[in-house]
């Protein structure tokens, strides 16, 4: 993640224009994501599909991706967010509000080439101290997915296991080894 402006308030930060790839608000700092390349957007699609298959259909939660999430005084764009239904963020008409001022029930990171493990967990940390139930930081080069909880270590899953999301809906789960299987030639 590139440096791209220090010393604004949040506020400032919230009235620059969009960019792609996103721009991100921490401790005055404004940073702009790495582009995804193919191998992270194969598996964000794949975790998403994987996540809405369990969820929406019996309107238990939402899959958003590339979602600006702007809480705690700060400004994200994980990978994807997934709200539990009755948490959407919404209007005062009911409908999906145009901003999401609250932290999701999960997030996930994919790490993109040239992008460091170490900021990503920091990031993934600062979501769980910050209202997120899970987040989630997906490894590529190792295939391997590290879930963040609050109050606990890190856990890091491998092919063969199941990531339970229970706290998000009961039975949700990641199969890690499908998630991984996005990468496979076909």
């Amino acid at each position: 993640m590139a440096i791209v402006r220090q010393g604004l308030t949040l506020d400032e930060f919230l009235a620059l224009p969009e960019e792609k790839p996103a721009l991100e608000y921490r401790e005055g700092v404004v940073t702009q994501k790495v582009a995804p390349r193919p191998v992270h957007s194969m598996l964000q699609w794949e975790i998403g599909v994987h996540l809405d298959r369990q969820l929406r259909p019996q309107k238990r939660g939402r899959v958003l991706p590339e979602l600006r999430t702007t809480y705690a005084g700060e400004s994200h764009v994980p990978d994807l967010t997934v709200y539990r239904q009755e948490r959407v963020p919404r209007d005062a008409d009911g409908r999906p509000a145009n901003e999401a001022r609250t932290p999701p029930d999960l997030a996930v990171e994919i790490i993109s080439p040239g992008q460091a493990i170490r900021e990503l967990e920091t990031t993934c940390r600062w979501y769980v101290e910050h209202g997120v139930a899970v987040a989630l930081l997906v490894i590529p080069r190792d295939e391997t997915i590290r879930a963040f909880r609050p109050n606990t270590p890190p856990v890091v899953h491998r092919r063969g296991e199941r990531i339970a999301l229970d706290e998000i809906a009961p039975g949700l789960h990641l199969d890690v080894a499908r998630i991984f299987d996005a990468l496979d030639a076909e």
